[in-house]
């Protein structure tokens, strides 16, 4: 088929028509690949032209299924390239747990996760660093990803031995269940990597990330795109949050809003005071604001300022108050008169919090603060609050002031007042299951008194027994008659022992396999060629039902073969199975059935002979 002879606008129209109608905006690719793929698609389906292809995009439904697979290439793996897996492991991923405190959430961003190996690379790394009691309590893995099919597989967790090949045993035993062919991530585990859809150029950004893992993923895209991407994920990161990427990537453009920690794996740190423009993280379907065209908007600002539901106070460069709003004023007890006043004048400087020291920190560091279990009692009763200090920058880098915010967290301090009343209750019950406990012993020990005393009793019977074996040596002169007549009795054992024998050594002589059953299927014989057949042991096999047996065998062909065996003492059955052997194998049988027939003519019971034809080679 010959390439596409239309102009590249033809190409344009085809990337609209699936932005407008599916939602999936590819403007941002590199063209010369996208069009490759789409390309690609186009000679498998025999369509020339991109106008007929969008035909066959609005009356085939399918066809966009078969052509995001086709662009969106998912090629992934386990701790693909482990040179830099291994340094995330051995360096950024303690720096990373030394940097934040022992109780504090760990959030991670695995962007563009195709399968899902590299989110659960990320859930095995941390359960390895923290133990998976701490990792099921303070790991969150958010795994994104525009591929809804490349998602839902990642959901199910379930890969074949193939795409588990780079994992050690270990790792497969640790992390995951075999369940039939394929290797199952632990559930509870699993419960912490949270699947869902995320265009890298259209959807916000998932916020305060500790983690950002996007490999390989920004070569598709162009410069352009490249730039608002980085962007994003600079906005995503928390203050030092690392981004790891993938050998083909670089950010040498891009070092004001990251900072290089290993340059050869591609690893990188977030740029604190780096600026970036807010409007890049926004939809390009909403339009940017802009102020100038409308009117009153200072007045808007400040009624805005003064209605926030948390309590908040602007202080300028030199300390002097600035803003406060109306909640501060109701907590604090401050008014309009205040703003102007130095901030060593006002009494929340010092209640509920020395502010003082924190906002000169804020003011120098340039960085937020934050201050917890902050208690202030007020018209008689306990409000919590925890307490944001911003430094407040513009564009040029120049500190215009510091933003002071109150949350109010009674509410969480009432809840966690509440779990360590519920813990002092757990504890009270353990203390009283302890003592149950001991009663239990004490109990026990009574017990074995009582033993004590049956084995008095014992001695006592045993006495009794003495007088019983003067009994029995009368009865033994009546056990040697009996001993007679069981000595005849044993010549004839001895008889039937050498005909069993005797068959069985002609069963054991044959190789195929011979299964003899009764009536009621259960196996009352079964050779040493059963066994080497289908595995089974000849204990295990014989009073089994023949169709209870899980060796390979299909039963339901077999079924009605013998039932017809079972039920027509002249029936003489031959059947050619599909089968799986010992070894796992597909194999080849043929099966011969015929009646055991009693003394009378009747059937008793099936004889079944079955030998392997032919093994067919694994793929």
């Amino acid at each position: 088929m010959s390439e596409p002879r239309e102009p590249n606008g033809e190409f344009e129209s085809v990337l609209t028509y699936l932005k407008e109608s599916r939602g999936f905006d590819f403007t941002g690719y590199k063209r010369s690949s996208l069009m490759r793929r789409v390309r690609r698609r186009m000679s498998q389906v025999e369509i020339d032209s991109y106008a007929d292809y969008i035909d066959q995009l609005q009356v085939n439904a399918d066809e966009f299924v078969a052509l995001f697979n086709t662009i969106l290439i998912n090629v992934t793996g386990f701790f693909r390239d482990p040179d830099a897996w291994d340094h995330l492991r051995g360096q950024v991923l303690p720096a990373l747990l030394a940097e934040r405190s022992p109780e504090e959430p760990i959030r991670v961003w695995s962007a563009g996760c195709a399968a899902g190996q590299e989110a659960y690379s990320l859930a095995m790394l941390f359960a390895d660093a923290l133990g998976i009691e701490a990792f099921r309590q303070r790991v969150k893995i958010y795994a994104t990803d525009v591929d809804d099919e490349a998602l839902a597989q990642a959901r199910h967790a379930a890969y074949t031995p193939a795409e588990v090949d780079g994992l050690s045993e270990a790792q497969l035993e640790q992390f995951f269940e075999l369940q039939g062919s394929r290797y199952c991530f632990r559930k509870d585990l699993r419960r912490s990597v949270i699947f869902g859809r995320n265009d890298l150029v259209q959807d916000a950004p998932i916020s305060r990330i500790d983690l950002l893992v996007c490999r390989n993923t920004l070569m598709y895209f162009n410069a352009e795109t490249q730039t608002k991407i980085l962007e994003r994920f600079h906005f995503a990161l928390a203050p030092r949050g690392v981004l790891f990427l993938g050998k083909a990537e670089m950010l040498l453009s891009h070092s004001r809003i990251f900072e290089p920690m290993d340059l050869k794996r591609r690893v990188f740190r977030k740029a604190v005071n780096a600026p970036v423009s807010f409007n890049h993280f926004v939809s390009h379907g909403f339009p940017q604001r802009r102020t100038q065209e409308i009117s009153g908007i200072e007045e808007l600002r400040e009624h805005a300022f003064s209605a926030s539901p948390v309590a908040q106070i602007v202080f300028t460069e030199g300390e002097t108050t600035a803003l406060i709003n109306s909640q501060a004023e109701v907590a604090f007890g401050l008014s309009d008169r205040d703003i102007g006043r130095p901030l060593r004048d006002l009494d929340v400087s010092y209640r509920p919090v020395a502010l003082r020291a924190y906002v000169e920190q804020a003011r120098l560091e340039r960085r937020s603060l934050r201050i917890k279990d902050v208690e202030w009692r007020r018209a008689g009763e306990t409000v919590w609050y925890e307490v944001h200090v911003n430094p407040l920058v513009n564009k040029d880098k120049t500190l215009l002031g510091v933003s002071v915010v109150f949350h109010d967290v009674s509410w969480a301090r009432q809840l966690l007042t509440e779990l360590e009343h519920t813990n002092r209750q757990l504890e009270s019950a353990y203390e009283e299951l302890q003592s149950t406990n001991e009663e239990l012993e004490t109990t026990n020990e009574e017990l074995q008194s009582t033993v004590e005393e049956l084995e008095t009793t014992n001695e006592e019977l045993q006495s009794t027994n003495e007088e019983l074996e003067t009994m029995n040596e009368e009865l033994q002169s009546t056990n040697d008659e009996l001993q007679t007549i069981n000595d005849a009795l044993r010549e004839r054992s001895l008889d039937l022992d050498e005909v069993n024998e005797f068959l069985e050594s002609v069963l054991t002589s044959i190789r195929a396999g011979i299964v003899v059953i009764d009536a009621e299927m259960r196996i009352k014989a079964w050779n040493r060629g059963a066994e080497d057949l289908w595995g089974v042991r000849r204990e295990e096999a014989e009073g089994t039902h023949l169709l209870n047996l899980d060796i390979g065998l299909p039963v339901a062909e077999v079924r009605p073969v013998v039932r017809e065996a079972l039920s027509d003492a002249t029936y003489y059955g031959e059947l050619t199975l599909d089968a799986i052997n010992r070894r796992g194998r597909a194999a080849v049988v043929r099966l011969l059935c015929s009646p055991l027939r009693g003394p009378n003519g009747d059937s008793h019971g099936a004889l079944l002979m079955m030998e392997e034809t032919k093994t067919e080679a694994p793929e």
